[in-house]
C-alpha cells in the first residue's frame, strides 16, 4: 500500500494517522478536513471554552508543529469530500478536485441534528469551534434568557456553563427524564437534580413546537412547547443529538445504517476502506465518545495495512461529563434490568460511586466526583471484559 487518505481531520482521523505511522506505514498520507483547523479537542467547547476559561482555539489543538512534521502528512483543510468511488479508489472533493488512494480511512464524524422549520438568529448548535465562538459572543454581552433544547450531555454542559456565567437558563427535554437510556431512571433522576441545585429550570416530557421571532423576522424571542407553554428566550441552543456525516457516501455502495457499517475491526465490505469514530458503526454499535474514537482508530489502521481483519476491538463503553462543578463518569454495559447500588458516598452530597449489578456481578459503574475509585472499578471491568472482546 503506497498511499492512504484519511477523510476527516477529526480526533479519530488524527489517531488513525498516528497509528498508521506507528505501525510502519511510510507512504503518502493525506488528511482531508472540512474545517480550516487541524484536529482539536471538542469536549471543552461546551465547558471551559464557552465560559472563557480557555482563551482561544490554539489551546484546543491536539497536535503541534513538531508532531505534524513527524506525521509527514499532506493536509487538505477547508476541503469537503463530496463523493466516493470505492472501486476506483477515488474520493471526489469540493471544487471539482479528486484524490486517488490505495487505502481509505473514513473519519468524518457527525453533525448536529436541527429542528425543522425556520431558525431565527440567536439560535445555535454546538459542534465546531466556530459554533462555540458565536455562542460565546452572545453570552458575553450581558445577562440573557437561554433556552437549551435537549437535556443530554451537551445540553446539560451548555446549561451549566450558561448558569455559571449568570444567565437565566431553562432546559427542555422531550423524555420524562434526561439520560435515562444511559444511566437508568434512578441514577438519571439524581443527575437531573443538578439543574435545580444551580437554579436552572428543567422542563421534561414536552417537545418544541416552534421558535418565535416576535414577528420581526430577525432574532429569536421565545420557544413554544408542544404542551402549549411559552418560554421567553434571547438565545436558544439546540442539543438534540447528532447524525453521522455520511451524506457524501450515499452513492458509494458502502453499507450505511446510522453510520458506516463495519465489522468489529472497523473494516467495511471492502478491505481497503475502514472507518472510525462518530461516523462508524462497529459490529452494529455506533459510539459517540472520545475514548471510542481513539481506540477504534488504532485497530482500524492495523487492519487497513493488513488488508483484512486481523484484530478486533469492542471497547468497554466509557464517557464523562462535567456539569455544575461535578465530574460524572460512567463505564460498562448496563441493561435496563440491572440494579444500581450506591457503594460509596451519598447522592445528597452529589458525590458517590454506584455499581450496576446483574446476577451478583457488576456490569457498569457510575461516579459523581469520585474519580479514583471509579478508575479502579473501570479497570476491573475492562479486565473482566477482555476475554469476550479479544
Amino acid at each position: 500500500m503506497k498511499s492512504v487518505a484519511v477523510i476527516g481531520a477529526s480526533l479519530a482521523g488524527l489517531y488513525a494517522a498516528r497509528a498508521l505511522r506507528a505501525q510502519g506505514f511510510d507512504g503518502r498520507l493525506v488528511i482531508v478536513g472540512a474545517e480550516h483547523h487541524r484536529p482539536y479537542d471538542r469536549p471543552p467547547l461546551s465547558k471551559d471554552f464557552l465560559t472563557g476559561a480557555t482563551a482561544g482555539p490554539g489551546q484546543l489543538a491536539l497536535t503541534d508543529a513538531e508532531e505534524s512534521a513527524e506525521l509527514d502528512a499532506e493536509w487538505l483543510l477547508g476541503t469537503r469530500a463530496t463523493a466516493l468511488d470505492p472501486h476506483g479508489r477515488t474520493v471526489l472533493l469540493d471544487g471539482g478536485r479528486s484524490l486517488t488512494t490505495d487505502g481509505l480511512v473514513i473519519a468524518t464524524g457527525a453533525t448536529p441534528r436541527r429542528l425543522p422549520g425556520p431558525v431565527p438568529a440567536g439560535t445555535h448548535t454546538l459542534r465546531t469551534v466556530e459554533d462555540a465562538q458565536a455562542l460565546r459572543a452572545e453570552l458575553t454581552r450581558g445577562p440573557v434568557r437561554v433556552v437549551v433544547i435537549g437535556g443530554g450531555f451537551i445540553g446539560a454542559e451548555v446549561a451549566s456553563s450558561c448558569a455559571r456565567l449568570g444567565h437565566d437558563v431553562t432546559v427542555v427535554e422531550a423524555a420524562p427524564l434526561p439520560l435515562v437510556p444511559q444511566l437508568g431512571e434512578a441514577m438519571a433522576e439524581i443527575c437531573a437534580a443538578l439543574h435545580a441545585d444551580h437554579g436552572v429550570a428543567l422542563r421534561t416530557g414536552t417537545g418544541v413546537a416552534r421558535l418565535h421571532d416576535g414577528g420581526t423576522g430577525n432574532r429569536v424571542t421565545g420557544v413554544e412547547l408542544t404542551d402549549g407553554r411559552q418560554l421567553p428566550a434571547d438565545v436558544v441552543v439546540i442539543g438534540i443529538g447528532v447524525r453521522p456525516r455520511t451524506d457524501w457516501l450515499a452513492d458509494s455502495g458502502l453499507p450505511l445504517n446510522d453510520g458506516v457499517c463495519c465489522d468489529a475491526g472497523g473494516v467495511t465490505g471492502l478491505p481497503h476502506i475502514v472507518a472510525a469514530g462518530d461516523v462508524a458503526r462497529w459490529d452494529g454499535i455506533r459510539a459517540e465518545h472520545w475514548t471510542s474514537a481513539t481506540e477504534q482508530a488504532a485497530v482500524a489502521a492495523r487492519n487497513l495495512l493488513a488488508g483484512r481483519t486481523v484484530t478486533t476491538h469492542r471497547s468497554l463503553p466509557y464517557f464523562w461529563s462535567d456539569q455544575y462543578g461535578v465530574r460524572l463518569q460512567f463505564a460498562g454495559r448496563r441493561l435496563p434490568t440491572d440494579t444500581p447500588r450506591i457503594v460509596e458516598g451519598s447522592p445528597d452530597d452529589r458525590s458517590f460511586l454506584a455499581c450496576y449489578e446483574r446476577d451478583g456481578r457488576t456490569t457498569a459503574v457510575l461516579a459523581l466526583n469520585r474519580p479514583r475509585p471509579f478508575m479502579r472499578l473501570r479497570r476491573e471491568l475492562t479486565r473482566a471484559a477482555q476475554p469476550a472482546t479479544a
